[in-house]
């Protein structure tokens, strides 16, 4: 493939295969356990606007698989609640062939967090919103009410562990002081929204408010109604208490392409946070704008997507729990790479991108609207077999099939492969430092500062020196991701590159060393 990240995510598997392997960062089990359907809570989902008990008829009830590494015999374990993506309706009805917990991507995620030693939870959440409400704020309610019951349903599945710790003699094997969120797509939402509402202004702000009276605004999520974000009181023919007296804090964020409702609910205090977004997410936004949908309008305003979050949560102070742990590995490299590439896109919303930002990783594939690249789903599964099991047509699976392919147009198991490999290693060192799992960066390769080019911005000619180590070889990127350039073979300290003929722009420049591979900037003039 030619997109610049999915080259950078296979570069990082090699290198990181060769260094030891530290449980909770890499790969230390070959195998998992799953046990599956596991009632953790009961509640209301809305359906055609008529509340419907969880588990009856169509509504799926709340079940959640848990994985655990295979012959493990640790039994004071972190925990992961893991939730799929899906635009919080169920799939294919969606319009798209992902949106459930046994999605490919969804299944092959939560392996590989267990593989690497922790106890993974992948939950069901409620679904269901209009976004044909005639009005944008009924709209932005809508949406906000689905995003709503899924933290608290998380909330409840946070719950569940803890109250089955205190009461059935921990039979998960966790360490309930280490409990993590993670999230793709709207599932992403959730974990997001989960760490930062905690406050009824924050869900009563003005476009969360139907002012058709001005005099008298009416508040459109009423707590009173659908009960308060962890998940109690309410109307009780809406919103049932789940496992009440036991604690639903979690300890760090983790988000595939998720968005926050507003970027004021996110304060200083709150849980650290690390994402990976495409910045040519059409839907969550990668900066700050609105969520539309065409033929429908504005659904909702001023959306956060990865970049202002993290960008918020780092000048918090949220995130110092990261600042000394000295990330160098592939992953962050790669991260670091694709940030300078993204500086100076423009997002769905018409922002520009601004400079890199820690803790962030932009997943760049050169596919327009691409929002998901570690997706993956079979066509025939899709049409002959999940369509009809949601009473759907297969034609109506083939359209699904069909919607997905153009925004993820080479979708393929390799590609999916590489960039959940790219997550896991990008996300797992964080939620482990931010859980005192580690205490400072493993496989540090500080690499960096030991490779040197000049002149900079460059011409026609470039020098690319190495103080320590030998350079095997250089490939040089556009910022779409084509190759302009490759030498291999180099086994000097010193490299000359003359007649480059590159058109003036911004380059990766990718070295390969002895030790591993450092991604720098180059400026062509």
């Amino acid at each position: 493939m030619k997109q610049i990240i999915t080259c950078l995510l296979f570069s990082m598997a090699i290198i990181g295969s060769s260094f030891s392997q530290t449980r909770y960062v890499d790969e230390v089990f070959t195998s998992v356990d799953v046990d599956s359907n596991i009632l953790y809570s009961t509640n209301f989902s809305v359906l055609a606007g008529t509340p419907i008990p969880t588990g009856a008829g169509p509504i799926p009830a709340l079940e959640m698989e848990v994985y655990s590494p295979s012959g493990d015999t640790e039994t004071n374990r972190p925990l992961i609640i893991h939730m799929h993506t899906g635009t919080f309706l169920p799939i294919i009805h969606n319009g798209n062939p992902t949106g459930s917990r046994f999605d490919a991507a969804t299944s092959l995620m939560c392996e590989g967090y267990a593989k690497r030693g922790y106890v993974v939870a992948n939950i069901e959440y409620r679904l269901g919103w209009n976004p044909m409400d005639s009005t944008q704020a009924l709209r932005a309610a809508s949406l906000m009410k689905a995003v709503y019951r899924g933290i608290q349903d998380a909330k409840a599945a946070v719950r569940y562990f803890r109250k089955d710790y205190a009461t059935n003699s921990n039979s998960y094997g966790i360490d309930t002081s280490k409990i993590i969120l993670s999230g793709q797509g709207s599932g992403g939402w959730i974990a997001l929204g989960y760490a930062t509402v905690d406050k009824l202004a924050e869900i009563q702000l003005p476009k969360f408010l139907d002012l058709t009276d001005p005099n008298n605004p009416v508040a459109l999520l009423d707590t009173a109604v659908i009960g308060d974000w962890d998940g109690f009181g309410g109307n009780p023919a809406l919103n049932m208490d789940n496992h009440a007296g036991y604690s639903d804090d979690v300890h760090c964020v983790l988000s595939m392409g998720g968005g926050i409702g507003d970027l004021s609910w996110l304060e200083a205090g709150d849980v650290p946070m690390v994402a990976v977004h495409c910045p040519t997410d059409p839907v969550a936004t990668y900066t700050t704008g609105d969520v539309s949908v065409q033929q429908i309008g504005i659904v909702t305003t001023d959306i956060s997507g990865g970049y202002d979050v993290l960008t918020k949560a780092n000048a918090l102070g949220n995130n110092d729990v990261f600042n000394n742990a000295g990330f160098n590995d592939p992953y962050t490299q790669g991260a670091q790479a694709a940030s300078l590439v993204a500086q100076g896109m423009v997002d769905i919303g018409g922002t520009t991108v601004g400079a890199p930002v820690d803790n962030l990783f932009p997943y760049i594939t050169g596919n327009p609207y691409e929002s998901s690249p570690w997706d993956y789903w079979d066509s025939t599964v899709t049409v002959d077999l999940i369509a009809p099991a949601v009473g759907l047509t297969s034609a109506e699976g083939i359209a699904a099939h069909q919607n997905g392919i153009t925004t993820n147009p080479d979708m393929n198991v390799m590609k999916a492969m590489a960039f959940i490999d790219s997550t896991l290693g990008f996300f797992c060192r964080r939620a482990a430092m931010a859980t005192g799992l580690i205490t400072a960066d493993v496989n540090n390769l500080d690499l960096n500062n030991s490779i040197s080019m000049f002149p900079v911005p460059a011409s026609n000619m470039l020098t690319i020196t190495s103080n320590d180590q030998q350079i095997n070889g250089v490939e040089i990127f556009t910022v779409t991701g084509k190759l302009a350039l490759s030498k291999s073979n180099v086994n000097s300290n010193v490299l000359e590159l003359t007649e480059l003929n590159l058109p003036a722009g911004i380059y990766v420049v990718n070295t390969n060393t002895n030790n591993g591979m450092i991604s720098k900037k180059l400026i062509i003039q």
